[in-house]
């Protein structure tokens, strides 16, 4: 989509996340069927676990500098060329008032080809995770929960400065 804007460096790290989570079966895979006694190839586990725990911590850093100079467009719905993002928003209004989901798709549909689709730009969502109810009170639940599992010495606020033994 066009007007779809991705970041691009978060992305990525997700990316990176996920290739780190193959770090345990590669490891195991490694170290599977060592016969007892002195096994060289554990030095092979340096070759994995070094640049891991350097691309994690890459990650970090790059994901506090991101998240530290992320700028919110709060206005930015309201140019004329995201319009049609609201068509949706339309069809399912259509709906909630009764008329079969086929018959509003069409309708909004016409709307937009022939060049009078008025998008309305307020709505009111109550759902779990939308605009209107960001669940920011359990996801941050959540965190101190998940948190509570590690043995660390910062804050979430801080993680700039943060250090964890």
């Amino acid at each position: 989509m066009p007007h779809k804007k991705n970041p691009d460096v978060f992305e990525l790290i997700r990316g990176k996340c996920n290739r780190l989570q193959a770090l345990p079966n590669e490891l195991a895979l490694l170290t599977a069927n060592l016969p007892s006694g002195y096994h060289r190839e554990m030095q092979l586990t340096k070759e994995i676990l070094f640049p891991a725990i350097k691309e994690l911590t890459e990650c970090i850093e790059i994901c506090t500098f991101m998240l530290q100079h992320i700028e919110v467009k709060t206005e930015i719905l309201s140019d004329e060329k995201f319009d049609l993002l609201f068509s949706v928003e339309a069809v399912n209004n259509q709906v909630l008032a009764g008329v079969p989901f086929r018959e509003a798709y069409r309708a909004v549909g016409a709307q937009i080809a022939d060049g009078t689709f008025l998008p309305l730009r307020s709505f009111h969502h109550t759902h779990e995770g939308s605009i209107g109810n960001l669940c920011s009170e359990q996801i941050a639940m959540m965190m101190v929960s998940v948190r509570a599992q590690f043995i660390c010495d910062f804050k979430v606020e801080d993680l700039v400065d943060s250090s964890c033994d």
